[in-house]
C-alpha cells in the first residue's frame, strides 16, 4: 500500500493504532527496498484469508470502535452478530441505493486493475452498482461463507472461471451491491457478483468526491484516507507463498491437483436444485486445505509434537 507522505501534521498519514496489525508503521519498507517511492509511505503486509473494502469493511469498522469503547458489552456471540446487524442497519446498507451517494461505489473511487498472465496488466470493469468488493485468497468469508460459491458450466466456458481451488495462485474477486446481497450468501448456492480471477489486483485512488473508504483483512478493518491533492492511493496485493495445512475430513476446500467431483460444479441445464441437507450446510461452514495436505491415516496424530 502506497499513499504520499504528508507535508504537514502527524508523520503515519494513519495512526499505527487503526492500521492492521501486519500494515503497522514498523512493516514501512526501507528506502533501499525497490517498492519505495521518494515522498511516499509503503507498507508491506500480509494476509491469509481476504482484504475487502467498502460496504462491509465500513460495518466491520464501526463494530470494531464500538467494541474498543465499550468492551463489557460484547461477551457473546449473539449480541456481536445482533450488534454487527445492527449497525449494518443503522448506517443504510439495507437501503444503500436511496442513502447512499454513488461517490461510495468502487468504481467511482477506484480504478481497478488485474493481472492474469505476468507482465500484462489489464482494466477490471466494476459495475456502478457495486459498494464492496472483497479479493479472496480462501473460499471461507464472513463465518465459513462461500461468496464465490459454485460456477455454472456455461458461466466457466464462457468467461474462463474455475472453482476457488486453495493452491492456484489465483484471487477470487466478488462484488455486492448491498446488505440484502449479502444476505444472499446464506441460501445454498448463494454468491457475489463473480467479477474475475487473477495472479494480481491493484487498487489505484485518485482525487474524487469521497476522501476515505475503508477497509479490512483477514477481519481488521481501518479508515484509509484518500488522495485531497493530485495523488494516486495505490493498494496492490499479489501472490507470496504456500504453506502445508491441516485439513478435516470433510473440509470443502480443494486443490488444484485433486479431481474435479460432480459437486464442484453444477449443470446449468438441471430444472432444480435440491436443498442442501443440514450435514451439507455444516460442511459448507467448515475450512481446511487440501485433500493433499491432510495427515495420513496411517500417522499416529498423538505422536506428533
Amino acid at each position: 500500500m502506497r499513499m504520499k507522505a504528508p507535508k504537514e501534521g502527524s508523520f503515519d498519514p494513519i495512526a499505527p493504532l487503526e492500521l492492521p496489525h501486519s500494515l503497522h508503521a514498523f512493516h514501512r519498507v526501507s528506502q533501499k527496498d525497490k517498492l519505495n517511492v521518494e515522498g511516499h509511505h509503503t507498507f508491506r503486509g500480509g494476509f491469509w484469508n481476504y482484504f475487502s473494502m467498502g460496504m462491509d469493511a465500513q460495518v466491520s469498522y464501526a463494530f470494531h470502535s464500538e467494541r474498543k469503547l465499550h468492551p463489557e458489552k460484547f461477551q457473546n456471540q449473539l449480541v456481536n452478530q445482533s450488534t454487527y446487524l445492527k449497525l449494518a442497519g443503522t448506517q443504510g446498507w439495507f437501503l444503500a441505493p436511496l442513502l447512499h451517494p454513488s461517490s461510495r461505489n468502487i468504481a467511482q473511487m477506484a480504478k481497478v486493475k488485474i493481472m492474469k498472465k505476468q507482465g500484462q496488466w489489464e482494466e477490471l470493469h466494476i459495475p456502478r452498482y457495486i459498494r464492496s468488493i472483497v479479493c479472496l485468497n480462501l473460499p471461507s468469508f464472513s463465518g465459513g461463507l462461500d461468496p464465490w460459491g459454485k460456477p455454472f458450466r456455461k458461466k466457466l466456458r464462457e468467461r474462463g472461471l474455475t472453482p476457488p481451488y486453495v493452491d492456484d495462485g489465483l484471487l477470487e474477486i466478488v462484488g455486492f451491491r448491498d446488505a440484502w446481497h449479502g444476505l444472499v450468501l446464506l441460501a445454498p448456492n448463494g454468491h457475489g457478483t463473480r467479477l474475475a480471477q487473477a495472479n494480481r489486483v491493484r487498487f489505484e485512488f485518485e482525487k474524487g468526491a469521497a476522501d476515505h473508504t475503508f477497509m479490512r483483512i483477514d477481519g481488521e478493518p481501518w479508515k484509509q484516507p484518500l488522495p485531497v491533492d493530485e495523488d494516486t492511493v495505490v493498494v496492490e496485493i499479489s501472490h507470496l507463498r504456500q504453506v502445508n495445512m491441516l485439513a478435516t475430513p470433510c473440509c470443502r476446500s480443494r486443490s488444484i491437483n485433486d479431481a474435479p467431483s460432480p459437486a464442484s460444479i453444477i449443470d446449468e441445464d438441471c430444472e432444480s436444485i435440491e436443498d442442501e441437507s443440514s450435514e451439507d450446510w455444516e460442511e459448507r461452514r467448515k475450512f481446511g486445505a487440501a485433500d493433499t495436505f491432510k495427515i495420513p491415516e496411517e500417522v499416529d496424530i498423538t505422536q506428533l509434537s
